[in-house]
């Protein structure tokens, strides 16, 4: 978590953590690993200048609790990694050099550049062996709160990739400046730790009895420590706080409260919504943001937690504290229904589309003890490729239809896409490059082939992307 006075108090930083995951599996480790061989390397690029950001990837321990250390992988030796802050225009260096112990690479989500330098191998981007480096490099568009992260497969294994402390918020300036219409500024990203695979069918009642292994933790971060075990954001009675939030996550949906106070949503994965709602709860799912604006008008000392029980009691939340309060941070439940389409216009159609495709996501259990599968159309990566192919400058309409028990966070790689129909209800104004699918539902989204190049499309779910829930877009 960074804290930035806008007043001039110290700059103060703290890690931050997400939450739970599920699985991967053998077979699809092999599949995508013969994948990414055919891809023809790319070699990195021998800058003369000076990198603008270095980055390093290596092995940390993080105590997050008194006594409770988390030994995983870090950028720069804190979770979340240095905010990356840059201004939109601007042609940006990235020097990483990989620790980690494994081949590896860094995923700049939610930009326009171009695939080799993206951080995804199945767009040609070159991996980062163990022990080298490479330095990334691109123009920062468009403005916004995007973030990076480990864009490297784990299959089977709780130690890599997302699941790991490899993420941290990339912050794009817009040229002409911030309007400012805030006092602080307030960073905050969530993850769980320490998982471990379970069969579900062995702990209680209820899953099917042919669901494959999901990913259960014990802790969680919102901020460098578990509830209760960190400093509090500290504020002042009138303050307008703007606070960036993101979910860090490895696979789990989050949904965050903070009691006696509401948050009025400005953007939503980086971009500006056209109706800025005003809300109780934040829903996010892994890899969504959302810029909000919280009036400190209420003194006392509160918690800023997650709605369930069960996650806040693992560690999910920060203790939000008045100037001259002290005492027992408060809780109280919050609920209420979230709905893209409340940010949206729901009066002004949306474009028309030059063409409209059907995207069916299904699962193959893996039954009790195995790993499930995933399909789009009823083909698991690598076989969905192309998903499809399209043509520069024309906007597509994806059908999404999760006919699934699982929700899904779908992510398009390079592109920004305008929610146009959320189940039957149309709306538009909407920009995002994440939207989160709830089991048995639907949704329509846009957008324009407007950034040539090989484009991934996949579910943020580590353990569903390297279960074949992945396809490659393709420019004619």
């Amino acid at each position: 978590m960074t804290k930035i006075d806008r007043r001039g108090d110290n700059l103060r930083r703290q890690p931050l953590v997400s939450r739970r995951t599920l699985l991967r599996g053998a077979q699809a480790g092999a599949l995508s690993l013969m994948t990414a061989r055919a891809v023809p390397p790319v070699r990195a690029q021998t800058l003369n200048k000076a990198a603008d950001h270095k980055i390093r990837i290596a092995p940390v321990s993080l105590e997050i609790a008194p006594g409770k250390i988390i030994k995983t992988t870090a950028y720069n030796g804190t979770v979340p990694g240095p905010t990356l802050r840059m201004k939109e225009g601007q042609a940006v260096r990235i020097e990483v050099t990989n620790d980690s112990g494994y081949p590896n690479l860094i995923h700049s989500h939610g930009l326009m550049i171009p695939s080799e330098q993206d951080g995804s191998t199945e767009e040609g981007s070159p991996v980062i062996e163990r022990g080298k480096y490479l330095t990334y490099e691109y123009v920062a568009k468009p403005a916004g709160t995007r973030w990076y992260h480990s864009h490297a497969m784990a299959m089977t294994d709780l130690n890599k990739s997302t699941y790991t402390g490899e993420f941290g918020f990339l912050i794009v300036e817009p040229a002409g400046g911030e309007p400012g219409d805030y006092d602080r500024e307030v960073l905050l990203a969530a993850h769980h730790w320490d998982g471990h695979w379970v069969s579900m069918q062995d702990i209680k009642k209820g899953p099917p009895p042919d669901n494959g292994l999901e990913v259960m933790y014990h802790a969680a971060t919102l901020g460098d420590r578990m509830l209760g075990h960190g400093e509090p954001i500290r504020v002042r009675e009138g303050e307008r706080v703007l606070f960036r939030v993101l979910n860090a996550s490895g696979n789990m949906g989050i949904s965050l409260a903070l009691p006696g106070h509401r948050f009025k949503v400005l953007a939503l994965d980086g971009n500006p919504v056209p109706t800025s709602a005003t809300v109780d709860f934040l829903k996010l799912d892994v890899a969504e943001r959302a810029d909000v604006i919280v009036e400190m008008n209420n003194p006392g000392v509160w918690v800023f937690g997650s709605t369930e029980d069960e996650d806040r009691n693992m560690g999910m939340g920060v203790v939000v504290e008045y100037a001259g309060r002290g005492g027992e941070p408060t809780w109280a439940p919050a609920t209420s229904k979230w709905d893209y389409t409340a940010f949206g216009r729901p009066d002004v159609a949306a474009a028309a589309p030059d063409e409209t495709i059907g995207l069916k996501f299904e699962k193959i259990p893996g039954g009790r003890g195995g790993y499930n599968r995933w399909t789009i159309n009823g083909k698991s990566w690598p076989d969905t490729n192309p998903l499809f192919t399209v043509v520069r400058g024309k906007r597509y309409r994806l059908v999404l239809n999760n006919d699934s028990g699982d929700e899904h966070p779908v992510h398009l790689h390079r592109h920004s896409f305008e929610i146009t129909k959320v189940g039957d209800k149309p709306t538009s104004g909407v920009i995002k490059d994440t939207i989160s699918l709830p089991r048995y539902s639907t949704a329509e989204v846009d957008f324009v082939a407007d950034d040539p190049g090989p484009t991934f499309f996949h579910c943020h779910h580590q353990d569903h992307m390297d279960e074949g829930f992945a396809g490659l877009i393709t420019y004619a």
